[in-house]
């Protein structure tokens, strides 16, 4: 029950006012539905945050992680397409280990999730907090730019890099 207790009012009304939102736009405005829409987001909200608990975003973080994530992209693409047209197709696949330093928890879901966006790159598996990362050329200076984006997201959730020790870490969530 105190886990309820500690839920910040202005997260309960912003998921609040978003899920009446999508419901709205689902009904086309109608008003008259609102009779099942409003327990169905008083459902929803309450959902929301026993299963995903508020957490704090860094927006600055979040707005400079996006031409930094936009330029690896399109290096990583311009990349993986000159390999495929290149005609002796210039490839050392390999899975590398990369050790991280976030927290167990979104932040590190977050920080997988984007190494499998970039091209030529795919997060394999998760052992511990030893990330396996499929890579298409092991020449390469991958583990420098798995610790940028590692980096970056540790500053969009507000945390230390290095922060994760041996299952201690800082993560307010």
């Amino acid at each position: 029950m105190n886990f309820i207790k500690n839920i910040a009012l202005s997260s309960v009304a912003v998921r609040g006012f978003l899920f009446l939102l999508i419901w709205w736009v689902l009904t086309d405005g109608n008003i008259s539905s609102l009779w099942l829409g409003v327990p169905s987001v008083v459902f929803a909200v309450f959902l929301s945050v026993i299963l995903l608990p508020p957490i704090s975003l860094s927006w600055k973080a979040c707005v400079i992680f996006v031409p930094f994530f936009f330029m690896h992209s399109m290096r990583g693409a311009i990349d993986v397409a000159w390999r495929v047209f290149h005609s002796h197709l210039p490839i050392q696949p390999d899975l590398i280990e990369y050790s991280l330093t976030l927290p167990p928890g979104l932040s590190r879901v977050v920080m997988i999730n984007i190494v499998s966006l970039l091209p030529g790159t795919l997060s394999a598996e998760l052992n511990q907090n030893i990330i396996k990362v499929h890579v298409l050329d092991v020449q390469n200076d991958f583990k420098s730019e798995l610790k940028a984006i590692e980096h970056h997201v540790a500053k969009m959730f507000g945390l230390s890099v290095n922060g994760y020790n041996k299952g201690k870490y800082n993560e307010t969530i």
